[in-house]
């Protein structure tokens, strides 16, 4: 089996919540390696890239207003089938939603800003993963 690489984001909820070590432990328990880490404040031309495909949704300003409110760790996560098991420790998007014993099932909360605090933002496929690896991190 080959190796693989995605992309997760800690978000800014994540960070002010100290919760930075658990979720990459979560990650490394897996199995997972870390090949990549930074810790960044984004701007608007770095969110736009990322998000291009979200640009002009009703949701776009709340979500890069909530992105650029704190510190964000950008990771590349290497392994076997990382992808779709990354997405799998993190859970159902909407953490009320996501089962326990996932990252956002365990960890997530609602708030009442309409924007959702879901933790982490992980690559959904390889064509995207590439993608946002070099968004985040160049060639």
């Amino acid at each position: 089996m080959n190796l693989e690489q995605t992309l997760i984001l800690l978000k800014p909820d994540a960070i002010e919540r100290g919760l930075t070590g658990e979720i990459l432990r979560r990650i490394e328990a897996k199995g997972y390696r870390v090949k990549n880490l930074r810790m960044l404040t984004v701007d608007d031309a770095l969110l736009a890239e990322h998000y291009a495909e979200h640009i002009g949704q009703p949701y776009y300003e709340g979500m890069t207003s909530f992105m650029k409110s704190g510190a964000t760790v950008a990771a590349v996560i290497e392994g076997i089938r990382v992808i779709e098991g990354v997405r799998n420790l993190c859970g159902s998007t909407i953490p009320t939603d996501a089962a326990p014993g996932t990252i956002r099932g365990d960890l997530g909360h609602e708030y009442e800003d309409g924007i959702i605090h879901n933790l982490i933002h992980s690559s959904d496929s390889a064509a995207n993963a590439a993608r946002e690896i070099k968004i985040w991190f160049g060639e």
